[in-house]
């Protein structure tokens, strides 16, 4: 059952709200429930003791007790405070959209980068919705040496937390010094980096697929894939390209889970170019589009160039004239020189456009044939020439080693450089 509350709306706003709460609904059988009821309520003043009115509270208490209801979501952040007299009127397990997200994001985490990043973010939830517990677990009256065990259990609770907190936040801080450690790896040599984004299920994986058969589960479900995954690409120019495909966004985005992806976000933040997919076929296209932009802005990667990318144009049965206008919304609001893609993920249409609007994009590093003199023993070198070029002839002369290959421009460049 999900409850939501809004301030007094107008049409364009309604409509928001039943788009957020059509939402919550996925977010909701995604996690794993089955959705019975739905209410969309407008108050012009949340209530602050329960969000909602108490005449809503009986209805909604009466609903429950009617039905087989095991949990009420909310699609609005609820205070500590609120939750516990919700769940105390309701006689209910109440959550809110920020707690069903992380428990879908618990579920889905399969490294322990995204074990731990997830962990990181419950803990940052659950750390405030202690305050008070203690009250309840406590026999004694308060006053001067009067403190029951209930308040002494839920200090410990909390110190217990904020150790494990800071231990996430260290482990988390190697796995920074380890992402910014491959980059610079990365670096140098010419590998530019694509990082896949847009809203979840716009069909990032199903498209990460098409392009480098990488394997990665595709999935109907919201935040099917959250561990990242980096994968080859040979662009038609045949330069060598990385694609990371990254964890779909949602509006309302926790700030606990932004915060906590932090090491995964900053693949987005170092990548050449931006692949912004986005499901054409949603009706709330464009408005999904616009919370990427928002969450890309607060990553501190909305300057990266873009390509947008229209996904599940299979879908659209022909429609031309929405593709166009979509096409339209969307650069319009985009940086200037902003290109867009039509492609079907799914069935392989427009993937050789997209291929080549990658390759016009990204800045020029064309292939030159050049003859290089390496020591023989210098292996590292060697498998750079084999890995980004096209071996053309190799001949040994005692300890040296001289090959004839085409590679890109900016590989030969910092070979040459070497001496």
């Amino acid at each position: 059952m999900e409850w939501k509350i809004r301030g007094t709306p107008g049409r364009a706003a309604f409509e928001r709200a039943e788009e957020s709460l059509e939402e919550l609904a996925e977010l909701a059988v995604s996690a794993g429930a089955e959705v019975v009821d739905r209410v969309l309520q407008s108050r012009a003043v949340p209530e602050a003791a329960t969000l909602i009115g108490q005449g809503k509270v009986q209805e909604i208490a009466a609903a429950v007790r009617s039905g087989s209801v095991g949990t009420v979501v909310f699609d609005h952040d609820l205070t500590p405070t609120q939750q516990r007299n919700l769940e105390k009127a309701i006689g209910s397990k109440v959550i809110d959209r920020t707690q069903l997200i992380l428990d879908i994001f618990a579920s889905r985490a399969r490294t322990r980068e995204g074990r731990l990043q997830v962990e990181l973010a419950q803990l940052n939830y659950l750390l405030p919705r202690l305050t008070g517990r203690g009250v309840e677990l406590s026999r004694l009256g308060g006053g001067i040496g009067t403190r029951g065990p209930g308040e002494t259990q839920l200090e410990t609770d909390r110190r217990r937390i904020a150790r494990r907190i800071k231990k996430i936040e260290e482990d988390l801080e190697s796995v920074r010094a380890g992402r910014a450690l491959h980059r610079r790896r990365r670096s140098s040599v010419p590998l530019a980096t694509l990082a896949l984004t847009g809203y979840t299920n716009a069909g990032k994986s199903t498209l990460f697929n098409r392009l480098t058969r990488a394997g990665v589960l595709a999935d109907a479900r919201m935040f099917a894939t959250l561990d990242p995954t980096v994968r080859p690409l040979i662009l038609p120019s045949r330069r060598r390209v990385l694609v990371s495909d990254t964890v779909g966004f949602i509006r309302n985005l926790p700030t606990t889970l932004v915060k906590a992806f932090r090491a995964t976000l900053e693949e987005v933040k170092e990548a050449a170019l931006i692949l912004h997919v986005v499901d054409v076929s949603s009706p709330a296209a464009a408005e999904h589009a616009r919370h990427v932009s928002q969450v890309l802005a607060e990553i501190g990667a909305a300057e990266i160039s873009q390509l947008v990318v229209l996904n599940k144009i299979d879908r659209l049965s022909g429609e031309s004239g929405h593709l166009d206008s979509l096409r339209g919304r969307l650069l319009a609001n985009a940086r200037p020189g902003t290109h867009a893609v039509a492609v079907s993920g799914l069935t392989g249409a427009g993937m050789d456009c997209l291929l080549a609007a990658i390759d016009d994009v990204l800045p020029s590093d064309p292939l030159i044939t050049t003859t290089l003199r390496v020591p023989a023993a210098d292996g590292a070198t060697l498998a750079l020439l084999h890995e980004f070029g096209r071996v053309m002839e190799t001949r040994y002369d005692e300890d040296w080693c001289e090959v004839k290959a085409e590679i890109p421009q900016s590989l030969a460049r910092r070979l040459q450089s070497r001496g």
